[in-house]
C-alpha cells in the first residue's frame, strides 16, 4: 500500500528519499537533478526509484509494519544526486520512530502531497525548513532546535531546504496507537487528541518550542540506546512516553512564562549557535563573555535569552548536560568515573563525584545498578 506525508509534515522534507513518510515528490524546477531513469535498489522495506526532473521520487510502506506487535529496525545511507541522507528506523506497536542525518549541495526547492493519517513528535535539532501549504496564504518554518507535535490527515504545498546539513527526529504514532497513549494526559494533551477524535489537522503549539536540555537528552537516550530486541522495544517505548510528558510541559511553560526579551529569530539563532558551541567544547567551554564574542551576540542578551530559550542559564545547562553525559558513560560502561571527570573538564574526581551525587543521589560507582 502506498501512503505519503501528512499536513506539516516536516520529517518527511527532512528526509526525502529515505522512507521517513514514503510517499510522491515532483519537482518543479527544470533543472536537471538526476538522468533519466536511474533507479535505486529496493532498500529491503519498501521500493523506490528515481525517473527524472519532473519525478524524482515514488516509494511505497508496508501499513501491516507500522501497525504489528513486535520490533523492526533499520537503517538506510543513501547517495541521491543533490546531497546524502542517512536514517535510523524503528517500528513497534503503531509507533514509529527515525532519525535522519541530511547533507545537500544546495538549497532544494519541491513540490509535496501527503494522504497519511499520522500524528507526529518533531525535533528538528538542525536546518531550517520552509513549508508551504496550496490554499494557505501563509508558509510554515521549523528551525533548528525546535519542536512540534503535528495531526495531519493529508495535505499538498511547496517545501524549500535552506540549510544544507540537517538532522532530525521524530515519533510517529497511529492514530489509534495516540490516542491509547495519550488518554491519562494533561489538559494541553486532552485538548490535542480531541481535535484528533474530529479529525482536525492541527499542531499542538501555535509556535515552535525551543528544545531544552531534558528532551534532548532523552532523545540521546534513545539514539544511543545499546539494549537489544525485546529490552530495547520496552525502552523506547517508555522513552516515548517520556518525550511526550516532556513535550506537553514545556508547552505549559512556554504559555506560563511568554517570551519578554528575544523575540527575533536572529537572536534566538545566535543564542542557539551559542548553546551547540558549548555542547561541542563540553571539557573545555570558553567564559561567558568568550562565548557572546564567539556567538556574535552581546553578553547581557546571551545571559538573558539563554535562560529564556532554554529555561536555565548557560552555566547551569552546561553543568547539567555534563552530568547527564557522564552518566550515560557509566551505564553503559564504556569509560570509568575518573576518564569521564577528566574528559568532563572537573578539576578532581572528588569534584566530579560529589556534583554527581547532588544531583541523582548516588555515587558515580553506584550508577550502573
Amino acid at each position: 500500500m502506498f501512503f505519503f506525508c501528512k499536513l506539516f509534515s516536516v520529517e518527511f522534507f527532512l528526509s526525502l528519499i529515505l522512507i521517513i513518510l514514503c510517499g510522491k515528490i515532483i519537482t518543479q524546477r527544470k533543472k536537471k537533478l538526476v538522468k533519466k531513469g536511474v533507479k535505486l535498489a529496493n532498500q529491503g522495506v519498501m521500493g523506490f526509484e528515481l525517473k527524472n526532473s519532473e519525478r524524482i521520487f515514488t516509494a511505497g510502506f508496508d501499513e501491516n509494519d507500522f501497525n504489528s506487535y513486535g520490533f523492526k529496525e533499520n537503517v538506510f545511507k543513501t547517495d541521491i544526486p543533490f546531497g546524502q541522507i542517512t536514517t535510523k528506523q524503528w517500528l513497534f506497536d503503531g509507533i514509529r520512530m527515525l532519525y535522519s542525518e541530511t547533507e545537500l549541495e544546495k538549497s532544494t526547492e519541491l513540490d509535496w502531497k501527503g494522504d497519511m493519517e499520522l500524528v507526529t513528535m518533531h525535533f528538528n535539532l538542525q536546518g531550517k525548513t520552509s513549508i508551504q501549504q496550496h490554499g494557505m496564504n501563509s508558509s510554515f518554518e521549523l528551525n533548528g532546535n525546535q519542536h512540534n507535535l503535528f495531526y495531519g490527515t493529508g495535505a499538498e504545498g511547496t517545501m524549500k531546504w535552506d540549510e544544507p546539513q540537517m538532522k532530525s527526529f521524530m515519533i510517529q504514532f497511529s492514530k489509534e496507537a495516540f490516542l491509547a497513549i495519550s488518554k491519562d494526559g494533561n489538559e494541553s494533551l486532552q485538548q490535542f487528541a480531541d481535535k484528533i477524535v474530529s479529525g482536525t489537522p492541527t499542531a499542538f503549539s501555535v509556535s515552535n518550542l525551543n528544545i531544552g536540555l531534558p528532551l534532548r537528552t532523552c532523545i540521546d537516550s534513545i539514539l544511543n540506546c545499546e539494549f537489544s530486541s525485546g529490552s530495547k522495544r520496552l525502552f523506547l517505548f517508555s522513552k516515548t512516553i517520556e518525550l511526550l510528558v516532556l513535550q506537553a510541559e514545556s508547552f505549559n511553560i512556554v504559555e506560563n512564562h511568554k517570551p519578554e526579551y528575544i523575540k527575533n529569530d536572529y537572536d534566538k539563532e545566535r543564542i542557539v549557535f551559542a548553546r551547540d558551541y558549548l555542547v561541542k567544547n563540553i571539557s573545555s567551554p570558553p567564559t561567558l563573555p568568550e562565548l557572546a564574542k564567539i556567538a556574535g551576540i552581546n553578553e547581557y542578551k546571551l545571559k538573558r535569552g539563554f535562560k529564556e530559550i532554554f529555561n536555565q542559564t548557560a552555566f547551569s545547562y552546561l553543568s547539567d548536560l555534563r552530568l547527564e553525559k557522564a552518566k550515560n558513560d557509566l551505564i553503559n560502561g564504556k569509560k570509568q568515573a575518573t576518564e569521564i571527570a577528566l574528559e568532563l573538564g572537573y578539576c578532581s574526581l572528588q569534584h566530579f563525584s560529589s556534583a554527581f551525587k547532588k544531583k541523582f543521589g548516588i555515587p558515580p560507582n553506584q550508577a550502573r545498578y
